[in-house]
């Protein structure tokens, strides 16, 4: 009698994980079926979220996402653009309070640049160029206003021995902050110059940094008569 019993309930608890089995074999087809996730009502993971465009996103748009740019010329030919380099002392851009010295412990912000690119057209021996810009700002221990303005210079140099600037242009941009700081993105548009027959982009250079000289002077203060 008593195997019987035992019998019996061996046969219930195979039933029972036959049909646990069957259960999570059906939860598994249902989650591998047209991409469709059963989220449990216990986990901790953040639910799917749509991908939003980034910075970076938005940047590699305005340049197509082309690693290297080549455009044809008015003659036919196929030129390049001159690299970009970050000038040399102009990596970054600190300020700190009137009054207080330029150190860590001062700051209110720094910018340093984290990206560039570059796109040439050219008509006849005319190069007009696009310059992009990426960036990012930290929020020092000073603190920092809500928003900064960023000011960049981009010019057109001729290597050699003797370097020579060519062209130039000042670009600014208003960058919103948090506690983390936040990133700059820009694409200059009015660099030109011109590239002889007889030279190539090897023989010049897109220089890019900060200018501080090129921050908007601030508005005087009106003195009021009482």
């Amino acid at each position: 009698m008593r195997r019987e019993r035992v019998g019996q309930a061996m046969v219930a608890g195979n039933r029972s994980r036959r049909r646990a089995l069957l259960a999570l074999a059906a939860m598994a087809s249902l989650s591998g079926c047209g991409g469709t996730t059963i989220n449990s009502p216990f986990s901790t993971a953040p639910p799917p979220q749509e991908d939003l465009p980034t910075i970076s996103d938005r940047f590699n748009q305005v340049f197509g996402q082309k690693t290297s740019t080549q455009t044809v010329a008015a003659d036919g030919t196929e030129i390049d653009c001159p690299v970009v380099k970050i000038r040399a002392g102009a990596s970054t851009y600190a300020v700190e309070p009137p009054g207080k010295q330029p150190t860590a412990s001062e700051l209110n912000f720094q910018a340093t640049i984290t990206r560039t690119a570059r796109e040439c057209r050219r008509v006849n021996t005319e190069v007009t160029a696009r310059i992009g810009i990426q960036g990012r700002v930290i929020v020092g221990p000073a603190g920092a206003p809500g928003t900064v303005e960023i000011p960049l210079r981009a010019a057109v140099v001729q290597a050699g021995v003797h370097e020579k600037v060519i062209s130039t242009q000042v670009y600014r941009t208003t960058v919103s902050l948090t506690e983390e700081g936040g990133t700059f993105s820009l694409v200059g548009e009015d660099l030109t110059f011109t590239m002889p027959p007889n030279l190539s982009s090897d023989n010049f250079i897109f220089y890019v940094g900060f200018d501080p000289q090129a921050v908007t002077p601030a508005a005087p203060k009106s003195s009021r008569r009482k």
